[in-house]
């Protein structure tokens, strides 16, 4: 979890202020003074009383950059893509073929790729989220997104593009904000106690003849071996005893020691997608060299090195199209020959390129394969100053880990079984301008149907786009965004009002009571 430095932020501010220095962009303004929580790192006790003050300065993190609403931004800067890009964003998704059923072996598999346009709108939750834990108080910047995707294709004798729905989807980020203990106190105590006031049980067994015991009383023996019970603020150093007997009261400031909460993710995702899954990702920043707000651009692969299976529509279990890291398809090379060739068992032995042949063949070659590519072509026409990166997953390979619920029909024959998402967050700098530009890739891997040797199959379902606000794009471009997504003229918010909403919301959140 990341901690920000509050008594930082405010010398930013006093040198912001009094500084002739060149002033900061605005990620290096809103991630300046951010550290890992460490475990000897101060906790601050809570008190009710300064519980308005708490919810009125609770810190959205890196998801302030987010608030306000996002749509595609289509621009390609690769020369060796011949075909004119319809949009920006790229899907592919693998589907279970007519006529299989989920134990079809070998499994059958339909293919889409496609490019879409979008609309993400973030909006941030105003005050902040308490989650009451006991001795533990945690307080979070909460943002709800709402996400409409639609794809763009052309359709054959027809002038014009089609754009149909395909996807829509909401939710919420979190931003572990600040981390509370909470000490029991008389007034908690009063307040929260159910037990009488005398307990008769222990008065008959043990002798114990005052009021709400919270502390243990212990068996101990006198010398002849009789035995007798005390309470254990009355034992004495090196004393034996024989038995304890648990409180079942709690005592001012019980809690105090711990444990504390250290989580160790700073970032939360929970998603509803309306084909029957709810997803849940937990993550960070992913930092670079102990910075969390990076120089330069986004680095993609190219090449050999673009054959990397973790970011390929064709998972290794589907055999690879006969390809592997040793011996890689350049990606940024015509598709091999074998691809729009009739293959037999002669030059196909194992059938591992057929049955991938129609993923390799597809019109968006190369980003049907392997789709970020398409946010590397986008980056490399720009001139980029600065990124964050952050970094979600259902699945870690350690740690607090997040999940995904399924319909009972996806479960049985279309199970989600993990979800990782990847965000960066990029300043742009054009016409000595410096513009806000979003690139994500998300990828959902389907398990169904079998392999010839009963082995599971991993299908990859890619997205990845690159957005910006909407009076950061070409005319041309808003104004299909305006047909396809709004039903009014869009009345744009100036930056410098965007930007001191998003660090200062209005307060008053209605669920920070818990």
């Amino acid at each position: 979890m990341l901690k920000r430095n509050k008594d930082h932020a405010g010398r930013e501010s006093l040198m912001a202020k009094t500084s002739a220095a060149p002033a900061k962009g605005y990620l290096e303004n809103l991630m300046s003074g951010y550290s890992k929580l460490l475990i000897d790192d101060p906790v601050r006790p809570f008190r009710e009383n300064q519980l308005q003050d708490i919810v009125n300065d609770v810190d959205y993190g890196i998801l302030a950059a987010l608030d306000g609403t996002w749509v595609s931004y289509n621009v390609n800067y690769n020369k060796n893509v011949e075909r004119p890009s319809l949009a920006s964003g790229v899907h592919t998704t693998i589907m279970p073929s007519p006529g299989t059923n989920p134990g079809t072996i070998p499994g059958k598999f339909s293919f889409d790729s496609e490019e879409y346009i979008e609309k993400l709108t973030f909006a941030l939750v105003p005050g902040g989220v308490r989650n009451r834990g006991g001795a533990a108080e945690l307080f979070c910047g909460a943002l709800k997104y709402e996400q409409s995707i639609k794809s763009v294709t052309r359709a054959e004798g027809q002038p014009g593009l089609q754009y149909t729905p395909i996807h829509e989807e909401n939710g919420m980020y979190l931003w572990l904000s600040d981390v509370y203990n909470y000490a029991a106190n008389k007034e908690t105590i009063k307040r929260d106690r159910g037990i009488h006031a005398f307990n008769t049980e222990d008065y008959e067994k043990y002798g114990y003849k005052g009021e709400y015991r919270d502390e243990p009383l212990v068996q101990v023996k006198d010398d002849y071996g009789n035995p007798s019970y005390i309470l254990l603020s009355e034992l004495k150093e090196g004393q034996a005893y024989y038995e304890i007997i648990p409180a079942q009261d709690i005592k001012p400031g019980d809690g105090i020691s711990g444990p504390y909460f250290i989580p160790d993710y700073s970032i939360s995702r929970s998603g509803v997608i309306p084909h029957g899954s709810t997803i849940t990702l937990l993550g960070d920043i992913a930092p670079s060299g102990g910075s969390y707000l990076i120089s330069g651009a986004p680095q993609f692969p190219h090449g050999d090195a673009a054959w990397e299976p973790d970011h390929l529509a064709i998972s290794p279990t589907m055999g690879g199209a006969g390809a592997s890291a040793t011996h890689p398809i350049n990606l940024d090379q015509p598709a091999p020959a074998w691809v729009h060739e009739t293959l037999n068992d002669g030059n196909d032995p194992g059938s591992n390129k057929i049955y991938t042949q129609r993923i390799m063949a597809d019109d968006l070659y190369p980003y049907c394969v392997r789709p970020d590519l398409r946010l590397r072509d986008t980056l490399s026409g720009q001139q980029v100053k600065n990124y964050v990166q952050i970094q979600l997953s259902s699945k870690n390979k350690t740690g607090a880990q997040g999940g995904i619920l399924n319909v009972p029909f996806v479960t049985r024959y279309v199970p989600t079984v993990e979800v990782s998402f990847t965000l960066w967050i990029e300043t742009v700098v054009e016409d000595g301008k410096e513009i806000l530009q979003l690139q994500y890739e998300q990828i959902i891997l389907f398990e169904f149907q079998f392999g010839n040797d009963g082995g599971t199959t991993s299908w990859p379902h890619i997205q990845t786009n690159t957005l910006r606000k909407l009076e950061d794009i070409p005319e041309d471009q808003r104004k299909i965004i305006e047909e396809q997504f709004f039903d009014r003229p869009v009345i744009h918010t100036p930056l410098s009002e965007t930007a001191d909403m998003a660090v200062n919301p209005p307060p008053g959140c209605p669920m920070h009571r818990g």
